[in-house]
């Protein structure tokens, strides 16, 4: 749904930063890096320490990242698929690095055990969500459905933690968490049903 409405409006927002860049010399790739070094450092050292918001901030200003190298690689025509895993490979990082964080603050100064379990059940399912897609995609099948993307699960996730981090109870975070898991959970059967269809039609097909 985010990536359906939100990202032709970001690309707008980001076209000239991309431009920028691009007459600057600068690579995608390094935006890339930077942008992941800069999530993983709000998530990995802003939640530990316990600064929900300002970490909620960093990660947010570099999440944007992910929208700037794409714009530039158009701009100057880069084909291949380095750039594609590059940023795929990189973006599971990141993810894994938010709900890591989250983790470690709920595990200890936060003392939250539930938080913390969910966080990490959202953790470990979101990284099923992506390999289903990214092994469907290596058998010539495609795994594009579900409840959950990623885009959907990152903006969720980081706007119930910043609130937290501004007062909100934290009972508002759990509940998204429970909801976020349910939702992984759902895409994960979605997902292995689409490539199930998929699988048995090309075998029935080949057997025509």
């Amino acid at each position: 749904m985010l990536n359906k409405y939100a990202r032709a409006l970001f690309a707008a927002i980001f076209t000239p930063v991309a431009a920028l860049l691009v007459r600057m010399k600068v690579s995608p790739d390094a935006v890339t890096v930077i942008g992941t070094l800069g999530v993983a450092a709000g998530a990995l050292i802003g939640y530990p320490l316990g600064e929900l918001f300002w970490g909620t901030v960093v990660v947010t200003v570099f999440v944007f990242s992910d929208i700037i190298d794409g714009l530039m690689a158009r701009m100057i025509g880069r084909k291949g698929n380095w750039g594609a895993f590059l940023d795929s490979t990189l973006d599971r990082v990141g993810d894994g690095a938010v709900f890591a964080g989250i983790v470690v603050w709920f595990y200890t100064g936060g003392d939250n055990h539930f938080i913390a379990v969910m966080a990490l059940l959202c953790l470990v399912l979101g990284s099923i969500v992506s390999y289903a897609k990214a092994r469907a995609e290596g058998l010539g099948m495609t795994a594009n459905v579900g409840i959950a993307e990623r885009s959907d699960r990152l903006v969720v996730v980081l706007v119930a933690t910043g609130l937290v981090g501004l007062g909100l109870p934290e009972v508002v975070l759990a509940v998204v968490l429970v909801l976020l898991a349910l939702a992984s959970l759902i895409t994960v059967f979605q997902r292995v049903g689409t490539v199930r269809r998929q699988a048995h039609d090309a075998v029935a097909h080949m057997g025509q």
